[in-house]
Protein backbone atom coordinates (compact mmCIF):
# COMPACT_ATOMS: atom_id res chain seq x y z
CA UNK A 1 0.00 0.00 0.00
CA UNK A 2 1.52 3.25 -1.06
CA UNK A 3 1.72 6.88 0.08
CA UNK A 4 -40.94 1.35 9.02
CA UNK A 5 -40.78 -2.11 10.69
CA UNK A 6 -40.47 -4.91 8.17
CA UNK A 7 -40.28 -8.23 10.01
CA UNK A 8 -39.12 -11.63 8.92
CA UNK A 9 -37.99 -12.61 5.48
CA UNK A 10 -38.83 -9.26 3.93
CA UNK A 11 -36.31 -7.58 6.23
CA UNK A 12 -33.68 -10.12 5.20
CA UNK A 13 -34.25 -9.38 1.53
CA UNK A 14 -34.09 -5.64 2.14
CA UNK A 15 -30.90 -5.98 4.19
CA UNK A 16 -29.09 -7.98 1.52
CA UNK A 17 -30.24 -5.51 -1.11
CA UNK A 18 -28.38 -2.72 0.68
CA UNK A 19 -25.13 -4.68 0.61
CA UNK A 20 -25.14 -6.05 -2.93
CA UNK A 21 -26.14 -4.88 -6.37
CA UNK A 22 -29.20 -6.37 -8.06
CA UNK A 23 -28.71 -9.59 -9.97
CA UNK A 24 -28.58 -7.64 -13.22
CA UNK A 25 -25.07 -6.43 -14.00
CA UNK A 26 -24.27 -3.02 -12.57
CA UNK A 27 -21.07 -1.02 -12.32
CA UNK A 28 -20.38 1.13 -9.28
CA UNK A 29 -21.70 4.65 -9.60
CA UNK A 30 -19.17 7.44 -9.99
CA UNK A 31 -20.18 10.91 -8.85
CA UNK A 32 -18.15 14.09 -9.26
CA UNK A 33 -16.87 13.86 -5.68
CA UNK A 34 -14.97 10.62 -6.34
CA UNK A 35 -14.13 10.82 -10.04
CA UNK A 36 -10.54 11.93 -9.40
CA UNK A 37 -9.86 8.66 -7.54
CA UNK A 38 -10.94 6.49 -10.47
CA UNK A 39 -8.18 5.16 -12.72
CA UNK A 40 -10.09 2.52 -14.73
CA UNK A 41 -13.66 3.10 -15.84
CA UNK A 42 -14.93 1.27 -18.91
CA UNK A 43 -17.94 -0.94 -19.68
CA UNK A 44 -15.56 -3.83 -20.46
CA UNK A 45 -12.10 -4.28 -18.93
CA UNK A 46 -9.65 -7.11 -19.70
CA UNK A 47 -6.93 -7.73 -17.11
CA UNK A 48 -4.39 -9.81 -19.00
CA UNK A 49 -1.32 -11.91 -18.08
CA UNK A 50 -2.16 -11.76 -14.38
CA UNK A 51 -1.36 -14.06 -11.51
CA UNK A 52 -4.78 -14.98 -10.07
CA UNK A 53 -5.32 -15.84 -6.39
CA UNK A 54 -9.02 -16.62 -6.32
CA UNK A 55 -9.69 -16.64 -2.55
CA UNK A 56 -10.76 -20.29 -2.37
CA UNK A 57 -7.39 -21.47 -1.08
CA UNK A 58 -6.41 -22.88 -4.47
CA UNK A 59 -2.83 -22.26 -5.65
CA UNK A 60 -2.15 -19.10 -7.63
CA UNK A 61 -2.58 -19.45 -11.41
CA UNK A 62 -0.15 -17.67 -13.69
CA UNK A 63 -0.86 -16.09 -17.07
CA UNK A 64 -4.58 -15.48 -16.59
CA UNK A 65 -7.04 -13.03 -18.12
CA UNK A 66 -10.06 -11.70 -16.25
CA UNK A 67 -12.77 -9.91 -18.22
CA UNK A 68 -14.95 -7.44 -16.30
CA UNK A 69 -18.24 -6.39 -17.85
CA UNK A 70 -20.70 -3.97 -16.26
CA UNK A 71 -19.61 -4.65 -12.70
CA UNK A 72 -19.20 -8.42 -12.87
CA UNK A 73 -16.59 -10.98 -13.83
CA UNK A 74 -17.65 -12.06 -17.32
CA UNK A 75 -14.84 -14.50 -18.05
CA UNK A 76 -11.65 -15.83 -16.49
CA UNK A 77 -9.07 -18.22 -17.88
CA UNK A 78 -5.61 -18.64 -19.39
CA UNK A 79 -4.59 -15.60 -21.42
CA UNK A 80 -3.72 -17.86 -24.38
CA UNK A 81 -7.35 -18.97 -24.66
CA UNK A 82 -9.23 -15.99 -23.19
CA UNK A 83 -8.83 -13.10 -25.65
CA UNK A 84 -9.96 -9.61 -24.63
CA UNK A 85 -13.35 -8.74 -26.17
CA UNK A 86 -13.45 -6.17 -28.93
CA UNK A 87 -13.47 -2.66 -27.52
CA UNK A 88 -12.30 -3.70 -24.07
CA UNK A 89 -9.96 -1.56 -22.00
CA UNK A 90 -6.91 -3.85 -21.82
CA UNK A 91 -4.60 -3.71 -18.80
CA UNK A 92 -1.44 -5.82 -18.96
CA UNK A 93 -0.67 -7.18 -15.48
CA UNK A 94 2.48 -9.14 -16.19
CA UNK A 95 4.22 -9.79 -12.86
CA UNK A 96 1.21 -8.60 -10.85
CA UNK A 97 -1.39 -10.47 -8.83
CA UNK A 98 -5.17 -10.18 -8.79
CA UNK A 99 -7.12 -11.35 -5.75
CA UNK A 100 -10.59 -10.71 -4.30
CA UNK A 101 -11.28 -7.53 -2.43
CA UNK A 102 -11.03 -7.98 1.33
CA UNK A 103 -14.26 -8.60 3.27
CA UNK A 104 -13.48 -7.39 6.78
CA UNK A 105 -15.87 -7.70 9.69
CA UNK A 106 -14.54 -5.68 12.63
CA UNK A 107 -13.94 -2.18 11.32
CA UNK A 108 -14.84 1.22 12.71
CA UNK A 109 -15.34 4.73 11.39
CA UNK A 110 -14.04 6.22 14.63
CA UNK A 111 -10.61 6.42 16.29
CA UNK A 112 -9.30 7.29 19.78
CA UNK A 113 -8.71 11.03 19.97
CA UNK A 114 -8.63 11.59 23.74
CA UNK A 115 -9.15 9.86 27.10
CA UNK A 116 -12.23 7.67 26.61
CA UNK A 117 -13.33 9.72 23.60
CA UNK A 118 -13.46 8.70 19.95
CA UNK A 119 -13.44 11.05 16.97
CA UNK A 120 -15.75 10.30 14.06
CA UNK A 121 -13.45 9.98 11.03
CA UNK A 122 -15.71 8.22 8.58
CA UNK A 123 -14.97 10.25 5.47
CA UNK A 124 -11.22 9.70 5.59
CA UNK A 125 -11.50 6.15 6.89
CA UNK A 126 -13.65 4.83 4.03
CA UNK A 127 -11.02 6.05 1.55
CA UNK A 128 -8.24 4.33 3.49
CA UNK A 129 -10.16 1.07 3.73
CA UNK A 130 -10.73 1.05 -0.02
CA UNK A 131 -7.11 2.00 -0.73
CA UNK A 132 -5.96 -0.97 1.33
CA UNK A 133 -8.03 -3.43 -0.69
CA UNK A 134 -11.20 -3.61 1.43
CA UNK A 135 -14.26 -3.75 -0.83
CA UNK A 136 -16.83 -4.87 1.77
CA UNK A 137 -16.74 -4.15 5.50
CA UNK A 138 -18.88 -4.34 8.59
CA UNK A 139 -18.59 -1.53 11.10
CA UNK A 140 -18.24 -3.70 14.20
CA UNK A 141 -19.48 -1.02 16.55
CA UNK A 142 -20.92 2.49 16.22
CA UNK A 143 -20.44 5.46 18.57
CA UNK A 144 -22.10 8.02 16.32
CA UNK A 145 -25.51 6.83 15.24
CA UNK A 146 -26.21 7.83 11.68
CA UNK A 147 -22.76 8.30 10.15
CA UNK A 148 -22.22 4.63 9.34
CA UNK A 149 -25.66 4.37 7.74
CA UNK A 150 -25.28 7.61 5.79
CA UNK A 151 -21.82 6.73 4.49
CA UNK A 152 -23.11 3.35 3.34
CA UNK A 153 -25.76 5.17 1.32
CA UNK A 154 -23.25 7.67 -0.10
CA UNK A 155 -20.85 4.95 -1.19
CA UNK A 156 -23.67 3.15 -3.00
CA UNK A 157 -24.75 6.42 -4.63
CA UNK A 158 -21.22 7.15 -5.89
CA UNK A 159 -20.86 10.17 -3.62
CA UNK A 160 -18.06 8.71 -1.46
CA UNK A 161 -15.16 6.42 -2.32
CA UNK A 162 -15.20 3.42 -0.03
CA UNK A 163 -16.21 -0.20 0.48
CA UNK A 164 -19.76 -1.49 0.66
CA UNK A 165 -20.72 -1.12 4.32
CA UNK A 166 -22.69 -3.43 6.59
CA UNK A 167 -23.64 -0.67 9.03
CA UNK A 168 -23.82 -1.71 12.67
CA UNK A 169 -26.20 0.19 14.93
CA UNK A 170 -24.96 1.83 18.15
CA UNK A 171 -23.84 -0.69 20.75
CA UNK A 172 -26.37 -2.64 22.81
CA UNK A 173 -24.83 -2.51 26.28
CA UNK A 174 -25.71 -2.52 29.95
CA UNK A 175 -24.60 0.08 32.54
CA UNK A 176 -21.23 1.43 31.43
CA UNK A 177 -18.81 4.35 31.73
CA UNK A 178 -18.62 5.32 28.04
CA UNK A 179 -19.90 8.84 27.40
CA UNK A 180 -20.72 7.93 23.78
CA UNK A 181 -22.65 4.71 24.51
CA UNK A 182 -26.27 3.94 25.38
CA UNK A 183 -27.27 1.99 28.50
CA UNK A 184 -29.79 -0.84 28.10
CA UNK A 185 -31.11 -2.00 31.45
CA UNK A 186 -34.22 -4.02 30.52
CA UNK A 187 -35.30 -6.48 27.87
CA UNK A 188 -37.84 -3.99 26.54
CA UNK A 189 -35.18 -1.32 26.14
CA UNK A 190 -33.02 -3.82 24.28
CA UNK A 191 -35.91 -4.64 21.95
CA UNK A 192 -36.70 -0.96 21.32
CA UNK A 193 -33.02 -0.14 20.71
CA UNK A 194 -32.71 -2.79 18.01
CA UNK A 195 -36.10 -1.96 16.50
CA UNK A 196 -35.39 1.78 16.28
CA UNK A 197 -32.02 1.47 14.61
CA UNK A 198 -33.16 -1.28 12.28
CA UNK A 199 -35.98 0.99 11.13
CA UNK A 200 -33.43 3.76 10.56
CA UNK A 201 -31.37 1.56 8.25
CA UNK A 202 -28.78 -0.25 10.38
CA UNK A 203 -27.99 -3.69 9.01
CA UNK A 204 -26.11 -5.32 11.91
CA UNK A 205 -26.17 -5.45 15.72
CA UNK A 206 -23.25 -5.32 18.17
CA UNK A 207 -23.53 -6.20 21.88
CA UNK A 208 -20.93 -5.04 24.35
CA UNK A 209 -19.19 -5.98 27.57
CA UNK A 210 -21.79 -5.11 30.24
CA UNK A 211 -24.88 -6.58 28.55
CA UNK A 212 -27.03 -9.01 30.53
CA UNK A 213 -28.07 -12.41 29.22
CA UNK A 214 -31.73 -11.38 29.23
CA UNK A 215 -31.11 -8.18 27.27
CA UNK A 216 -28.76 -9.95 24.85
CA UNK A 217 -31.30 -12.70 24.22
CA UNK A 218 -34.01 -10.14 23.50
CA UNK A 219 -31.72 -8.17 21.18
CA UNK A 220 -30.87 -11.36 19.29
CA UNK A 221 -34.52 -12.35 18.88
CA UNK A 222 -35.51 -8.87 17.65
CA UNK A 223 -32.57 -8.74 15.26
CA UNK A 224 -33.21 -12.20 13.83
CA UNK A 225 -36.88 -11.35 13.31
CA UNK A 226 -35.69 -8.52 11.09
CA UNK A 227 -33.11 -10.59 9.22
CA UNK A 228 -30.13 -9.00 11.00
CA UNK A 229 -27.12 -10.76 12.52
CA UNK A 230 -25.70 -10.08 15.99
CA UNK A 231 -22.08 -9.98 17.06
CA UNK A 232 -20.57 -9.21 20.43
CA UNK A 233 -17.49 -8.11 22.30
CA UNK A 234 -18.53 -9.78 25.52
CA UNK A 235 -17.42 -10.06 29.13
CA UNK A 236 -20.50 -10.22 31.39
CA UNK A 237 -21.88 -12.99 29.16
CA UNK A 238 -19.63 -15.93 28.33
CA UNK A 239 -19.09 -17.23 24.82
CA UNK A 240 -20.98 -20.45 25.59
CA UNK A 241 -23.91 -18.51 27.08
CA UNK A 242 -24.06 -16.23 24.03
CA UNK A 243 -23.97 -19.23 21.70
CA UNK A 244 -26.91 -20.75 23.56
CA UNK A 245 -28.81 -17.47 23.11
CA UNK A 246 -28.27 -17.60 19.34
CA UNK A 247 -25.53 -15.03 18.75
CA UNK A 248 -24.02 -15.18 15.26
CA UNK A 249 -20.48 -13.91 15.84
CA UNK A 250 -17.99 -13.28 18.64
CA UNK A 251 -15.32 -10.61 18.42
CA UNK A 252 -11.58 -10.58 19.21
CA UNK A 253 -10.86 -14.26 18.81
CA UNK A 254 -10.69 -15.70 22.31
CA UNK A 255 -9.05 -12.66 23.92
CA UNK A 256 -12.45 -11.57 25.30
CA UNK A 257 -13.71 -14.96 26.54
CA UNK A 258 -14.60 -15.12 30.25
CA UNK A 259 -15.80 -18.75 30.10
CA UNK A 260 -12.73 -19.95 32.01
CA UNK A 261 -12.82 -17.53 34.96
CA UNK A 262 -13.41 -19.92 37.90
CA UNK A 263 -15.66 -17.65 40.03
CA UNK A 264 -17.42 -15.89 37.15
CA UNK A 265 -20.78 -14.49 38.37
CA UNK A 266 -23.80 -14.44 36.04
CA UNK A 267 -24.23 -11.17 34.11
CA UNK A 268 -21.14 -9.63 35.73
CA UNK A 269 -17.97 -8.76 33.84
CA UNK A 270 -15.08 -9.99 36.00
CA UNK A 271 -12.74 -7.61 34.20
CA UNK A 272 -11.12 -8.41 30.91
CA UNK A 273 -7.76 -8.69 32.63
CA UNK A 274 -8.97 -11.70 34.61
CA UNK A 275 -10.46 -13.25 31.52
CA UNK A 276 -7.24 -12.76 29.60
CA UNK A 277 -5.23 -14.35 32.41
CA UNK A 278 -7.31 -17.52 32.15
CA UNK A 279 -7.07 -17.50 28.36
CA UNK A 280 -3.28 -17.22 28.57
CA UNK A 281 -3.27 -20.37 30.72
CA UNK A 282 -5.50 -22.42 28.39
CA UNK A 283 -4.36 -25.59 26.70
CA UNK A 284 -5.60 -25.44 23.07
CA UNK A 285 -5.94 -29.25 23.11
CA UNK A 286 -7.47 -29.36 26.59
CA UNK A 287 -11.02 -30.44 27.41
CA UNK A 288 -12.23 -26.97 28.46
CA UNK A 289 -11.25 -25.21 25.25
CA UNK A 290 -12.21 -28.11 22.98
CA UNK A 291 -15.67 -28.20 24.58
CA UNK A 292 -16.15 -24.50 23.84
CA UNK A 293 -14.96 -24.97 20.26
CA UNK A 294 -17.48 -27.78 19.70
CA UNK A 295 -20.26 -25.61 21.14
CA UNK A 296 -19.44 -22.69 18.85
CA UNK A 297 -19.24 -24.89 15.77
CA UNK A 298 -22.49 -26.72 16.60
CA UNK A 299 -24.26 -23.38 17.10
CA UNK A 300 -22.70 -21.97 13.90
CA UNK A 301 -21.04 -19.05 15.71
CA UNK A 302 -18.28 -17.32 13.73
CA UNK A 303 -15.25 -15.87 15.50
CA UNK A 304 -13.54 -12.66 14.37
CA UNK A 305 -9.76 -12.42 14.59
CA UNK A 306 -8.55 -8.90 15.41
CA UNK A 307 -4.88 -9.54 16.07
CA UNK A 308 -3.90 -6.02 14.97
CA UNK A 309 -5.37 -4.22 17.97
CA UNK A 310 -3.78 -6.65 20.43
CA UNK A 311 -0.38 -6.56 18.74
CA UNK A 312 -0.11 -2.92 19.78
CA UNK A 313 -0.42 -3.91 23.45
CA UNK A 314 2.52 -6.30 23.10
CA UNK A 315 6.05 -4.99 23.83
CA UNK A 316 8.67 -5.54 21.18
CA UNK A 317 6.35 -5.58 18.18
CA UNK A 318 6.98 -3.54 14.99
CA UNK A 319 5.77 0.02 14.63
CA UNK A 320 2.38 -0.23 12.89
CA UNK A 321 2.13 0.88 9.27
CA UNK A 322 0.26 3.99 8.18
CA UNK A 323 1.03 6.45 11.00
CA UNK A 324 2.02 9.11 8.48
CA UNK A 325 -1.61 9.65 7.43
CA UNK A 326 -2.54 10.86 10.93
CA UNK A 327 -2.51 14.48 12.02
CA UNK A 328 0.68 15.08 14.05
CA UNK A 329 -1.17 15.25 17.37
CA UNK A 330 -2.69 11.78 16.96
CA UNK A 331 0.58 10.34 15.72
CA UNK A 332 2.38 11.72 18.79
CA UNK A 333 -0.41 10.46 21.07
CA UNK A 334 -0.01 6.94 19.72
CA UNK A 335 3.78 7.04 20.06
CA UNK A 336 3.40 8.08 23.70
CA UNK A 337 1.05 5.14 24.27
CA UNK A 338 3.54 2.88 22.53
CA UNK A 339 6.32 4.03 24.86
CA UNK A 340 4.19 3.04 27.85
CA UNK A 341 3.58 -0.39 26.32
CA UNK A 342 7.29 -0.88 25.68
CA UNK A 343 8.07 0.04 29.27
CA UNK A 344 5.55 -2.35 30.81
CA UNK A 345 7.69 -5.20 32.14
CA UNK A 346 4.61 -6.85 33.71
CA UNK A 347 2.60 -7.08 30.49
CA UNK A 348 0.68 -10.33 30.00
CA UNK A 349 0.65 -9.86 26.22
CA UNK A 350 3.98 -11.52 25.39
CA UNK A 351 2.40 -14.70 26.75
CA UNK A 352 -1.24 -14.00 25.83
CA UNK A 353 -0.82 -13.01 22.18
CA UNK A 354 0.84 -16.22 20.91
CA UNK A 355 -1.65 -18.30 22.95
CA UNK A 356 -4.60 -16.40 21.42
CA UNK A 357 -3.14 -17.03 17.95
CA UNK A 358 -2.92 -20.74 18.74
CA UNK A 359 -6.54 -20.80 19.93
CA UNK A 360 -7.76 -19.13 16.73
CA UNK A 361 -5.79 -21.61 14.68
CA UNK A 362 -7.25 -24.52 16.66
CA UNK A 363 -10.80 -23.19 16.16
CA UNK A 364 -10.31 -22.88 12.41
CA UNK A 365 -8.64 -26.28 12.08
CA UNK A 366 -11.61 -27.84 13.90
CA UNK A 367 -13.97 -26.44 11.25
CA UNK A 368 -15.00 -23.15 12.83
CA UNK A 369 -15.65 -20.10 10.68
CA UNK A 370 -12.80 -17.68 11.42
CA UNK A 371 -13.23 -14.23 9.90
CA UNK A 372 -11.03 -11.13 10.14
CA UNK A 373 -11.08 -7.50 11.19
CA UNK A 374 -8.76 -4.88 12.66
CA UNK A 375 -10.58 -2.73 15.30
CA UNK A 376 -9.05 0.78 15.07
CA UNK A 377 -9.55 1.53 18.79
CA UNK A 378 -7.41 0.77 21.85
CA UNK A 379 -4.50 3.18 22.20
CA UNK A 380 -4.42 4.06 18.51
CA UNK A 381 -2.06 2.86 15.81
CA UNK A 382 -4.58 0.66 13.98
CA UNK A 383 -4.91 2.57 10.71
CA UNK A 384 -7.64 1.51 8.24
CA UNK A 385 -6.37 -0.16 5.08
CA UNK A 386 -2.85 -0.56 6.37
CA UNK A 387 -4.09 -2.56 9.35
CA UNK A 388 -6.24 -4.82 7.16
CA UNK A 389 -3.11 -5.88 5.31
CA UNK A 390 -1.28 -6.30 8.62
CA UNK A 391 -4.09 -8.50 9.96
CA UNK A 392 -3.45 -11.03 7.20
CA UNK A 393 0.28 -10.91 7.96
CA UNK A 394 -0.50 -11.73 11.59
CA UNK A 395 -2.69 -14.65 10.56
CA UNK A 396 0.33 -16.05 8.72
CA UNK A 397 2.41 -15.50 11.85
CA UNK A 398 -0.30 -17.41 13.73
CA UNK A 399 0.37 -20.46 11.57
CA UNK A 400 -1.93 -20.09 8.57
CA UNK A 401 -0.48 -20.25 5.09
CA UNK A 402 -0.69 -17.07 2.97
CA UNK A 403 -3.46 -18.66 0.89
CA UNK A 404 -5.39 -19.59 4.04
CA UNK A 405 -5.00 -16.06 5.42
CA UNK A 406 -6.31 -14.59 2.16
CA UNK A 407 -9.33 -16.92 2.30
CA UNK A 408 -10.06 -15.85 5.89
CA UNK A 409 -9.95 -12.21 4.79
CA UNK A 410 -12.08 -12.69 1.67
CA UNK A 411 -14.30 -15.75 1.24
CA UNK A 412 -14.92 -16.33 4.96
CA UNK A 413 -16.15 -12.79 5.46
CA UNK A 414 -18.51 -13.10 2.50
CA UNK A 415 -19.74 -16.45 3.83
CA UNK A 416 -20.58 -14.93 7.21
CA UNK A 417 -22.53 -12.11 5.54
CA UNK A 418 -24.45 -14.60 3.40
CA UNK A 419 -22.88 -13.14 0.25
CA UNK A 420 -20.58 -15.96 -0.82
CA UNK A 421 -22.52 -16.48 -4.06
CA UNK A 422 -21.88 -12.84 -5.03
CA UNK A 423 -18.42 -11.86 -3.77
CA UNK A 424 -15.40 -12.92 -1.75
CA UNK A 425 -13.81 -15.08 -4.46
CA UNK A 426 -12.97 -14.70 -8.16
CA UNK A 427 -15.10 -16.63 -10.66
CA UNK A 428 -17.25 -15.81 -13.70
CA UNK A 429 -20.59 -14.36 -12.70
CA UNK A 430 -19.43 -12.88 -9.40
CA UNK A 431 -19.24 -9.20 -8.57
CA UNK A 432 -16.06 -7.57 -9.85
CA UNK A 433 -14.62 -6.69 -6.43
CA UNK A 434 -10.88 -7.29 -6.63
CA UNK A 435 -7.47 -5.74 -6.17
CA UNK A 436 -4.21 -5.61 -8.08
CA UNK A 437 -0.95 -5.90 -6.15
CA UNK A 438 2.59 -5.66 -7.46
CA UNK A 439 3.98 -8.86 -5.93
CA UNK A 440 2.84 -12.38 -5.08
CA UNK A 441 1.01 -12.54 -1.72
CA UNK A 442 0.47 -16.28 -2.14
CA UNK A 443 4.21 -16.66 -1.44
CA UNK A 444 4.88 -13.59 0.69
CA UNK A 445 1.81 -12.12 2.37
CA UNK A 446 3.66 -8.81 2.81
CA UNK A 447 3.11 -8.20 -0.90
CA UNK A 448 -0.38 -7.05 0.08
CA UNK A 449 1.21 -3.81 1.22
CA UNK A 450 1.74 -2.87 -2.44
CA UNK A 451 -1.85 -2.46 -3.60
CA UNK A 452 -2.04 -0.49 -6.85
CA UNK A 453 -5.69 -0.59 -7.95
CA UNK A 454 -8.87 -1.68 -6.18
CA UNK A 455 -11.97 -2.54 -8.19
CA UNK A 456 -15.39 -2.20 -6.62
CA UNK A 457 -18.22 -3.38 -8.86
CA UNK A 458 -15.96 -3.17 -11.89
CA UNK A 459 -14.61 0.35 -11.34
CA UNK A 460 -10.90 0.69 -10.58
CA UNK A 461 -9.78 3.10 -7.86
CA UNK A 462 -6.19 4.29 -7.58
CA UNK A 463 -4.87 3.36 -4.14
CA UNK A 464 -2.14 6.02 -4.06
CA UNK A 465 -4.58 8.82 -4.94
CA UNK A 466 -6.98 7.77 -2.20
CA UNK A 467 -4.20 7.78 0.40
CA UNK A 468 -2.77 11.08 -0.78
CA UNK A 469 -6.19 12.74 -0.47
CA UNK A 470 -6.19 12.18 3.31
CA UNK A 471 -2.48 12.01 4.15
CA UNK A 472 -1.65 14.12 7.20
CA UNK A 473 -5.35 14.92 7.74
CA UNK A 474 -6.70 11.78 9.39
CA UNK A 475 -8.06 12.97 12.71
CA UNK A 476 -9.89 15.98 11.28
CA UNK A 477 -12.73 14.29 9.35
Amino acid sequence: MRLPHRPGILALVLTLATLTPPLAAQRARIGDAIRDFVSIDAPVVALTNARVIDGTGAPAREGQTIVLREGRIAAMGPSATTPPPDGARVVDLTGRSVLPGLVMLHEHLYYPTGPGVYGQLGQSFVRLYLAGGVTTMRTGGNLNGFMDITLRQRVEAGEAAGPAIDATMPYVNGPNQFVQMNTVTTEERARRHVAYWADEGATSVKAYMQISRAALGTAIREAHARGLKVTGHLCSVTYAEAAALGIDNLEHGFFAATDFVPDKKPDVCPGQGRGQQTVADLDPKGVAFQTLVRTLIEKKVAVTSTLTVFELNTPGRPVPPGLDVLVPQLRDQYLQNRARVEGNTQSIYPRLSPKAMALEREFARAGGLLVAGTDPTGGGGVIPGYANQRQLELLVEAGFTPLEAITIGTRNGARYLGLEQRLGTLAPGLQADLMIVAGDPSRDIRALRDVETVFRQGVGFDSARLIQSVAGKVGLW
